[in-house]
Parts: C-alpha cells; sequence; structure tokens
C-alpha cells in the first residue's frame, strides 16, 4: 500500500483523481480511517467542539494537538497525517511558530502542519516553517481561530472585492510553497475558479464540489453535524444513544448481566 505524500497530493490534482480527508483524534478511529483509504487525516484543532465541549477551537493548546497526534500517527500507515497548528501557536514570533510547528513532526509524528490565514497575517510564520523543511497546507475562507473577527461562522467571500482578496490569497499562499490548501464555506464557483487557477491541490469544506478534495469533521458524517455542508453518511449518534438507552434498561431490568456474562 503506498504512502500519501505531499508529492502524490500534487499527482492526484494533475491526474484528476479527488483527494480525500477527515479528521480524527485517536488510535482506533485513525486506524479504521487508514484502511478505508482515506488519503490524509488531519488532527483538527476542531477537537475542541467535537470532543471537548468548547464554543470554538481557540481554546485548543499545542499540548491538546500533540496529544492527538500521536495517537492518529501511530495509526496511520497509508494516511497522511497534518496537525493542525492552534490558535496563537505561529502569531506571536516565527521561532515560536517554528518550534511548535517542529513539534508536530518530531514528537507527534506528523507529516505536515496546517495554518489558518492569508499572507498578510502568516507570512512571517509560513516562511520559516517552510525553511525548517515542513510542509504546510494553507486554509482560507472561513477560518475558525479568526470567528470573533467574522462576527460568527459565517460564508466568506461574496462580494466582488472578497473574491479577488481570497483568489489573490490562494495565489500566494501556492508562491510561498504551500502544497495544498483548505477553502472553507465559500461560494462553490469562486472556490471552482480558484481551484483552477492554482498548480497546488484545494480542499474544500461547504465549498462546493469544484475543489480538488474534501475534508470533513468525522463527527459530522457520523450524526452530529449541523452545517449546511454536513452530510450524516452513517447515524452512529443515534446508535449509540440507543445503545445506552438499552443498556440502562437492561441493567435496571434486571437482564444484564444475565449467567452467560459471568464467570463459574
Amino acid at each position: 500500500m503506498t504512502k500519501v505524500t505531499t508529492l502524490s497530493f500534487g499527482d492526484r490534482k494533475a491526474q484528476g483523481d479527488k483527494i480525500t480527508m477527515l479528521t480524527a483524534y485517536d488510535y482506533p478511529t485513525a486506524r479504521l480511517l487508514d484502511e478505508a483509504g482515506v488519503d490524509a487525516i488531519l488532527v483538527g484543532d476542531s477537537v475542541g467542539m467535537a470532543l471537548m465541549g468548547y464554543a470554538s477551537t481557540l481554546a485548543v493548546t499545542v499540548e491538546d494537538i500533540l496529544h492527538h497526534t500521536r495517537m492518529v500517527s501511530r495509526a496511520a500507515t497509508r494516511s497522511m497525517v497534518v496537525a493542525d497548528m492552534p490558535f496563537l501557536s505561529y502569531h506571536i514570533s516565527p521561532e515560536d511558530a517554528v518550534r511548535n510547528a517542529g513539534r508536530f513532526l518530531a514528537e507527534g509524528g506528523a507529516h505536515a502542519v496546517k495554518l489558518e490565514g492569508p499572507m498578510s497575517r502568516i507570512g512571517a510564520a509560513l516562511s520559516h516553517i517552510l525553511d525548517a523543511g515542513i510542509p504546510v497546507m494553507g486554509h482560507l475562507g472561513l477560518t475558525p481561530q479568526s470567528v470573533h473577527q467574522f462576527g460568527g461562522f459565517k460564508v466568506q467571500g461574496r462580494s466582488d472585492e472578497a473574491k479577488a482578496q481570497l483568489k489573490a490569497d490562494a495565489k500566494a499562499l501556492e508562491a510561498a510553497g504551500c502544497f495544498a490548501i483548505v477553502l472553507e464555506c465559500i461560494p462553490a464557483e469562486l472556490a471552482t475558479d480558484i481551484s483552477e487557477s492554482l498548480s497546488i491541490p484545494t480542499i474544500g469544506i461547504g465549498a462546493g464540489a469544484g475543489c480538488d478534495g474534501q475534508i470533513l469533521v468525522l463527527h459530522d458524517i457520523l450524526g452530529w453535524g449541523k452545517a449546511r455542508f454536513a452530510h450524516t453518511f452513517v447515524d452512529v449518534k443515534s446508535a449509540i444513544a440507543q445503545a445506552a438507552t438499552d443498556y440502562v434498561a437492561a441493567v435496571k431490568g434486571g437482564s444484564y448481566p444475565a449467567e452467560e456474562h459471568g464467570y463459574q
């Protein structure tokens, strides 16, 4: 089984082969995704909302992402592992950004990191991280770490000016050396236009079918998703709720444990 790399991402775009990405935060889940043929696993700061009960991603720390990246990287034998750089992990100084990014590879076992924002905000950090030999995936459109600046989780790139700026930002990230760019919650026509203008792959989330690949938060495909772009492929949420309900009823009613569940 051939390992997916940053180079094979580019090959997929050239061949017209759609790229698949999902988030994962633990060993057993990542192993299932790897075996299912998912091209890349993002250890996202979405863990804050999906697993930790936060209202946004802002409270997620470097140590949080490291903890989950270690588990995921031990499971992924084929999939590429990308670690999200959380809020303030690359904003304070370029040196701090390189140190944190390096930890995700050296200690976490990731193959690349992801940074949110345009060159005007992340340029210094991005160039230093790339100079250190660390592959970087960009992220434009709705960048959750800027949720308060945007005034909420809102679609980006609706006006002509905003569309032109996003396209220019994508070209700048490509020129800087990003191997791929996530496009989140932007109009589908704009995402297609950006994708066709770049030589590197785009990975869409709420950005239509014209991107070179797609990413979703795993819990959004398992029944927890509420966003318009979320699709429940299997309703695991309801299955877990039913199993827990049945367990409570069985214990209280005395049908569990039965004789076959014990030892003699």
